[in-house]
Formats: C-alpha cells, sequence, structure tokens
C-alpha cells in the first residue's frame, strides 16, 4: 500500500472532476479547478527557485488559498510549515529561523511582521501575500500561469510533508516531522473510521495550520470526494446558521467549541438535523457537557485521541459500534496504542501506565532534534507522556499527564515556554506556571513569580507576556509571592504549587 496526499488528490479530481470540493463565502470551487490552481502554485514556486525538500512557509488563516498553497507546496515536492498567524513577531522569526524556510505564503495584514524579519532569516528568498495587489509577489501571480507540460517531481510516501510546531518542554517549540505517508495514511484511517462519502459535507473551523483540521477536515475530505465547509472564526451563532444553510453533516471541534455552541439558547435539534455526526478532540470532553450537547442538538459526539506527531489520531469511538462515554476510544485502522510501565512491559488490562503508539503515522521525528526524538520514539513506539488505562474491550482512558502540559481551548500550552518569558522581564527571579480551572476553554494559565523589584505589577507582567506569546499562551492571571516551593536539590515544584491552588478553591 501506498500512502501519498498528492497521489490521493489526483485520484479525486479523476473521479469527481465537477463535484464541489470547496465552499467559502458563497463561492464553491470543484475538484478540477482545485487541482488547476494547485499546479498553478507548484509550478510558480519551481520557477522562483524552490526545488524538492525546500521548506515553504504557510501562514494564513482559514481560507480557500490555504488549502490550494498546501497541496501547490506538496505538489512541488517542497515541505509545508503552518505557521499560527497570530503568533508573535518572535515566534514567528524562531520557527522560521530554525525550519530553513526559503519562501513564505501569508496573509498581507502581516506584511509589516514579515517584511521586517527578513533581515533575521536571511534564507528567506521570496515572499507572497494574499490579499492585495501592491505587494511585489502576490496570489494573484501564484495562480497566473503554468507551463502545461512541465514535470513535477517525483514524490514517494516517505518524502517530508509537512513540519508542525508542538510547544516544547525546553522552552523552544520542536518541529515534528510528517511524511506523506504519516499523513495520507491517518487520513485514510480517518476516512475508514468516519465513514466518509463523497456526499458528505464537512465543516472545516479548527484552524487550518492544526495537525486536527489538516487530516479530519483537509485530507481525509479530499481523499474521499467530499465538500469542505469554510468557516474563518468560530462565531458559535453563525456556526450553526453555516451548519444548517450549508447542509453540514460532519462538524469537527474542541471542547471549548461544543461548550460555547450549547450556551447558545436560541437554537435548537432542528438547526443540526443534517449532521450525522459529531467529532472531538484536543482535549477532554466533560462528560456532562456531552450528555447535555446530544439531548439539546440529537447529535452524537465521537471522542478520540491523537498527538501533533501521529498526524494526529491514535484512538477514536467508533461511528457504528459501542461507544464509551470518558473513553478516546479504540485502535483506528492501522494504528495500535498500548499502555506500558516504565520499563516500556505492556500493563494488564486496567493498570494505569503511559500510552504509547505504533503505526504508519507516527513521525520521522523532530527537525535538528536527535536526542528528543530517541527519547520519543523507542523501537518505533512514540511515547505520549500520557497516563492512561485500557479496558477489557480495548477502549483508552486517559488518566492524567506526565507531562505539565496546558490545554486551553484544544490549544496546547507548555510551561517552559511562558517562564522563558517571564524569566526575560528585568524584575522577574523565580517563576512557575501551572494550568488552573477554566469553565468555558478548560484551563488558563497561571504564573506564579519572584521579583526583585516590589514596584512591577502583576498587570505589568501580563503586559510583558502578551507582547510575546500568541493570546492563548500568555498568562490570564499572574501572582507575585515571596518564594516559590522546591525540592532539596533547589528544583522549583509544580505539582506543590497546583496541591495548593486546588485546596485553596475547595476550602472556598
Amino acid at each position: 500500500m501506498t500512502w501519498n496526499l498528492i497521489t490521493s488528490l489526483k485520484k479525486s479530481v479523476e473521479k469527481y472532476p465537477n463535484r464541489n470540493v470547496i465552499s467559502f463565502a458563497g463561492k464553491d470551487i470543484t475538484y478540477s479547478e482545485l487541482n488547476k490552481q494547485v499546479d498553478c502554485v507548484a509550478f510558480n514556486l519551481a520557477a522562483n527557485g524552490i526545488n524538492k525538500g525546500d521548506k515553504v512557509a504557510l501562514i494564513l488563516g482559514n481560507c480557500p488559498e490555504f488549502v490550494i498553497s498546501y497541496y501547490g507546496i506538496l505538489r512541488a515536492g517542497a515541505v509545508v510549515i503552518p505557521i499560527n498567524p497570530i503568533y508573535t513577531k518572535d515566534e514567528i522569526s524562531y520557527i522560521l529561523s530554525n525550519s530553513e524556510a526559503k519562501a513564505v505564503i501569508a496573509n498581507f495584514e502581516l506584511e509589516a511582521i514579515i517584511d521586517s524579519l527578513k533581515m533575521e532569516c536571511k534564507q528567506i528568498e521570496i515572499l507572497y501575500y494574499v490579499g492585495s495587489n501592491k505587494a511585489e509577489f502576490n496570489w494573484e501571480q501564484l495562480i497566473e500561469f503554468r507551463l502545461k507540460d512541465y514535470e513535477y517531481p517525483l514524490i514517494t510516501e516517505e518524502d517530508l510533508a509537512v513540519i508542525l510546531y508542538t510547544s516544547g518542554t525546553t522552552g523552544k517549540p520542536k518541529g515534528a516531522m510528517l511524511s506523506h505517508r504519516n499523513m495520507a495514511s491517518n487520513a485514510e484511517s480517518i476516512v475508514k473510521l468516519v465513514e466518509f462519502q463523497k456526499e458528505d459535507r464537512i465543516l472545516a473551523v479548527l484552524p487550518m495550520f492544526h495537525i486536527f483540521c489538516l487530516s479530519v477536515c483537509i485530507n481525509a475530505p479530499i481523499m474521499s470526494g467530499a465538500n469542505i465547509v469554510i468557516a474563518q472564526k468560530f462565531i458559535p451563532n453563525e456556526i450553526i446558521h453555516t451548519i444548517f444553510n450549508e447542509k453540514v453533516s460532519l462538524f469537527v471541534g474542541v471542547p471549548t467549541m461544543y461548550s460555547f455552541l450549547f450556551q447558545l439558547k436560541d437554537y435548537t435539534a432542528e438547526h443540526f438535523k443534517t449532521i450525522r455526526a459529531c467529532l472531538s478532540g484536543g482535549a477532554p470532553l466533560p462528560d456532562e457537557l456531552i450528555q447535555r450537547f446530544e439531548e439539546k442538538y440529537q447529535v452524537t459526539i465521537l471522542e478520540g485521541f491523537g498527538c501533533t506527531e501521529t498526524a494526529p489520531a491514535t484512538a477514536f469511538n467508533p461511528i457504528n459500534g459501542k461507544r464509551k462515554r470518558g473513553s478516546v476510544g479504540i485502535n483506528i485502522p492501522n494504528v495500535y496504542n498500548m499502555i506500558v510501565d516504565p520499563n516500556g512491559d505492556e500493563l494488564p488490562r486496567g493498570e494505569v501506565g503511559e500510552l504509547i503508539v505504533k503505526g504508519p503515522n507516527v513521525m520521522l521525528g523532530y527537525l535538528g532534534m536527535p536526542e528528543a526524538t530517541s527519547f520519543a520514539i523507542k523501537n518505533g513506539w512514540f511515547h505520549t507522556g500520557d497516563l492512561a488505562k485500557m479496558d477489557e474491550d480495548g477502549y483508552i482512558f486517559i488518566v492524567d499527564r506526565m507531562k505539565d502540559l496546558i490545554i486551553v481551548g484544544g490549544y496546547n500550552v507548555y510551561p517552559r515556554e511562558v517562564e522563558e518569558v517571564l524569566y526575560q522581564h528585568p524584575a522577574v527571579v523565580e517563576a512557575a506556571v501551572i494550568g488552573i480551572t477554566d469553565p468555558v476553554f478548560g484551563e488558563q494559565v497561571k504564573a506564579f513569580v519572584v521579583c526583585n523589584d516590589e514596584s512591577v505589577s502583576a498587570a505589568e507582567l501580563i503586559q510583558f507576556c502578551s507582547v510575546k506569546l500568541a493570546k492563548y499562551k500568555a498568562p490570564r492571571a499572574i501572582e507575585i509571592i515571596s518564594e516559590l516551593p522546591k525540592n532539596s536539590t533547589g528544583k522549583i515544584l509544580r505539582r506543590a504549587i497546583r496541591e495548593s491552588v486546588e485546596m485553596h478553591a475547595k476550602s472556598n
């Protein structure tokens, strides 16, 4: 079996040339039209010096241009570097430099930031901007023409397709290298799991730069000849109108989205009548919310589990079969999950241990980080760092996180990354960051700091972080204290801080 994203697109173009693949803002794009524009992007990238294996950063919000660029970069044999467009200049600069991106396709709104980075990221040879004809290189030039007889590079399933940056415990993001095999095999598993049909209309409201959307809302629908309905932003009442008016059949979201949609008072099951299933991932979905949401809108929510490093899905509750609330489901096709002890030996069913994953979806490794790669992948098994248990039926239950990961509205935030920014402030002597419970976003970031200047306020530190971190990473609360708890070696004990916060919350 060969897994290749470009091959998948070509097959769907041949089968369904006149079917709509993208619907956005009242306009439709057919598979044939998409293929022509993908060819144009690939040709023009190549004509401007982008060769097979070169990195191209994609800094766009949800729009047709993202999908066209994504497949165009892949057809050129290049590697896609998706970047969150709301990242700060520092965050974008790090990823561009670390990935050695030679080209950038970005929203024109980011022109000032991207242009200012050209001095820092000298390897960038060309910039394309979407949304303006004034730029030196713009979107219209990318899709303007192509040579009919141009031969694109041969792409194999082992070729690198995407590098997605995930926050690292060392404070710097790590580039997870995903091959065509990784991405296409996971999309195929999702197609089988969700039983995608060409008649399906999938709402893509998750951020397209995120692996969850790339796999479930872009790769899988295109592989099956389905229609992607693009929403630029998650605005709850507008999303429900889109579901109803566009006759959406599959909704994919994170728990925060389900929470907001449930809280709307003026909508009923009638607005979800075309939905055959909802998928949830990115963070645990409270059982109470599942029950109330399903009762209100008369739909079924299927929870799953995945990681950026596994492209992403590893387990899901089956669409036709037994679903267990509180569980992230069973192995998806071609992928194996196992619960192991600290020695890597499989544990009996029901016992808690680390969740590890094996399959064609496991990443090639972290870009330029062989030690981190060796730590994460042992004998082909990816170690998730999550504690879980598996019941007799093979259903997986996530118990806790071995790492100090904070999940804000489905986005991962590592404390160390935030702490590194806090330490950049001259008044901060010590810092510890934890996640605190939030009724809407699941968790929010809170920092505890020790300062050497009594005049420094929490508000000043929050503002300091907001300039250097994406909004969801920046602390919502900062508490300035005289001392942080430490062990005998001087290591700051985040667990002790969390326990203190939880005890205080219970007493109130």
